[in-house]
């Protein structure tokens, strides 16, 4: 039987058109470059989670948007899938500084992005989901 974690992350652009990337401290992707996000712990919307988790990992205040996309991705554990709800997000406050689960967070562009080491996946998504051009 299949254990589903539910997760959520965040997609967020600045003025510039950067897209907002953390660099994973732990596993699962550790050393990999990821949208923030991560669990969402019992009795938490989505929305809620997505406030915590930013906060946490990269310092910011952010308002949740819609949904964009999701995917399930093999947990660190046997049998365990995270499913992961990404949503759209705008920064209200805060400074950008990375904590929590996150070694790194910074502002990249599309250029950029194709340099760094991304976790499994996630420029397909982005792509697929017309966050990135194709």
């Amino acid at each position: 039987m299949v254990r589903r974690v539910p997760c959520v992350g965040a997609i967020m652009t600045d003025p510039d058109g950067r897209l907002l990337l953390i660099r994973r401290g732990h596993d699962p992707g550790a050393g990999l470059w990821s949208v923030p996000g991560g669990r969402v712990e019992r009795g938490e919307t989505d929305a809620e989670a997505v406030i915590r988790e930013i906060s946490e990992e990269t310092g910011l205040l952010v308002r949740p948007g819609g949904l964009i996309g999701s995917v399930e991705r093999p947990g660190t554990d046997p049998g365990t899938v995270y499913a992961i709800r990404d949503y759209a997000a705008e920064v209200i406050g805060g400074t950008l500084a990375a904590g929590d689960d996150a070694d790194a967070a910074r502002w990249v562009t599309r250029e950029e992005l194709d340099d760094l080491p991304l976790t499994p996946g996630l420029a397909e998504a982005l792509t697929e989901w017309g966050v990135l051009p194709g």
